[in-house]
């Protein structure tokens, strides 16, 4: 099985999210995406939420698709998520998958200050996502992507349909340029303007019927 891996804090979760591993599971082929809710992040994020609410409403953005999961396998996990021992956690539970994690660009060019960088590389495909903002010529100051010629990242960034290129155990991939942000959401919940086509429904109404991101979560 070759299985995808999305994790983030899913502050809330939202188009851009969803949107973006829909074209990475259709160009590389996945069985299916499993998206992983960070418990308690290794980086202090702003207007966190609490991870069952954030894991709830993961759940309900990914309720109906045949091709999406969810797992709480950080939410039980006590103290800091690393990335690395979470995919040795699922290489366990996973005996027969392929896994293929799922990282912006930025993510990707921060790589180096991640715990064990190396052995994440030995567990998992990358699957370096285009961003808003980023491009993947920026890639070129990394130490793990050598092998990429700046031509190919020149190719990617001009192009105005999904495209993939693929180098060893890394992929990268051109998307749907969809410049939504966790961040922009929950200023607009403050603000009281609409969330409308920025997020699933349902998940709208959860925000509501939970006040979350307005200094009075339940």
């Amino acid at each position: 099985m070759k299985l995808g891996i999305l994790g983030g804090t899913f502050n809330p979760i939202h188009y851009g999210h969803l949107r973006a591993v829909e074209e990475v599971r259709e160009m590389l082929e996945l069985d299916k995406i499993l998206f992983i809710p960070s418990g308690k992040p290794s980086f202090k994020k702003p207007e966190l939420a609490d991870a069952r609410h954030r894991f709830k409403m993961t759940g309900i953005a990914v309720k109906g698709s045949p091709h999406f999961g969810i797992s709480d396998i950080e939410l039980k996990r006590r103290g800091v998520s690393y990335s690395v021992d979470t995919l040795g956690r699922l290489t366990a539970q996973y005996k027969n998958a392929e896994f293929f994690l799922v990282l912006g660009i930025d993510a990707f060019l921060d790589l180096p200050s991640w715990k064990q960088p190396d052995k994440l590389l030995s567990l998992a495909n990358l699957v370096i996502i285009s961003r808003p903002g980023f491009s993947f010529i920026n890639l070129l100051t990394s130490p793990y992507l050598k092998t990429v010629h700046k031509k190919t990242m020149e190719r990617l960034d001009k192009a105005d349909v999904p495209d993939f290129y693929k180098s060893k155990n890394v992929f990268l991939c051109k998307i749907t340029g969809l410049d939504v942000s966790a961040s922009s959401i929950r200023r607009l919940i403050r603000d009281g303007k609409s969330l409308k086509y920025l997020l699933p429904d349902s998940v709208e109404s959860y925000i509501i019927s939970n006040k979350l991101y307005k200094g009075s979560e339940k």
